[in-house]
């Protein structure tokens, strides 16, 4: 089936007030509603009200860092969400980086490659029945299993952004769930996960503002590409997909402390591709050349446009007009 998924929570809409505009999303032709984590909401709260309120959606973590949570509880949780909506759930993890996993948690990021190696490897176990007992690369489990397995199994995904992780969701996992590419880059990617990538589900958070002024949608992309493209995980991949020097007037700004012309020094014609933007049907299109590039799971991150206005009636008419079926 064709999805056609949006990120939870929306903008700034409160959760108690997000119960309408999800109940709504099944009947506009969204499939899915996928969460993040960083330093707002947790990765699980919102899909367990998605869970209630809309029986509908597939819900997904897009992605929860494998560092902040044992593995154990991680399956525990999962299998928990999984008994709520059972065949609707899929687990996507991820490495995050030191400004989650140390700067706000106090956790040393050590060894992500091999953290996130091992995290599937025992959720895939795990969420299947079995006994999972041993030494990891990154841990000893001396004995667990679920009390309760979950039926079916939830896929497990890998959100990843270098060759080397990009690889192992394609050898070991059931799909990939990245953001920030442009729709040139996404065949680059696939490629990158090895010949079982071609087959595997390809989840991407797009950020959508449908407006059509474009000044406006330029001066809401620079603010948040100027901190994305000056992360560490996000800078390397960038410089990965070949954009180092178009990109090197934002590295030397934001390392000298110039937030604001960090910003002003991202390219124009990456600011409109990173952000999708238009009127509906431009933005629509849009998506549907990633879909054309090799993404099979769109999820839109709506940024609040000012034809439609912010709070949940704002939120609702933009999804509305961003919906499959408009």
């Amino acid at each position: 089936m064709d999805r056609y998924g949006v990120t939870i929570p929306l903008g700034t809409v409160p959760l108690s007030e997000l119960r309408p505009v999800l109940e709504e999303l099944p009947d506009l032709g969204y499939t899915d509603a996928w969460t993040g984590e960083a330093a707002g909401y947790d990765g699980f709260t919102p899909l367990a009200l998605a869970a209630a309120w809309a029986p509908g959606l597939r819900l997904g973590t897009g992605v929860v860092p494998v560092q902040t949570r044992g593995p154990a509880l991680l399956a525990m949780t999962v299998a928990t969400l999984a008994e709520a909506a059972p065949g609707r759930v899929v687990v996507g993890v991820g490495s995050s980086g030191p400004p989650f996993v140390t700067r706000i948690n106090g956790i040393p990021f050590e060894r992500p490659y091999r953290r996130v190696q091992d995290t599937v490897r025992f959720l895939r176990a795990a969420l299947a029945g079995e006994f999972v007992s041993g030494r990891f690369d990154s841990y000893d489990i001396e004995g667990f299993r679920l009390a309760s397995a979950p039926r079916p199994a939830p896929p497990v995904m890998i959100g990843a952004l270098g060759p080397r992780m990009l690889r192992l969701a394609g050898r070991e996992t059931d799909g990939l769930v990245t953001n920030f590419l442009t729709v040139d880059d996404v065949p680059r990617v696939i490629d990158a996960m090895g010949p079982e990538g071609k087959a595997k589900e390809v989840v991407a958070r797009l950020f959508v503002c449908p407006t059509r002024d474009t000044a406006y949608a330029r001066e809401q992309g620079r603010a948040m590409l100027a901190g994305i493209l000056n992360a560490r995980t996000y800078s390397a991949f960038h410089d990965w997909l070949g954009r180092g020097d178009e990109l090197a007037a934002t590295h030397r700004a934001w390392a000298a402390g110039d937030f604001r012309g960090a910003g002003a020094a991202v390219p124009e014609w990456l600011v409109d591709e990173l952000l999708v933007h238009g009127d509906p049907q431009e933005c629509r299109e849009h998506i549907a050349r990633y879909r054309d590039a090799g993404v099979t799971t769109p999820l839109l991150a709506v940024v609040p446009a000012p034809e439609f206005g912010a709070g949940p009636e704002g939120m609702a008419r933009a999804l509305r007009a961003l919906a499959p079926r408009s």
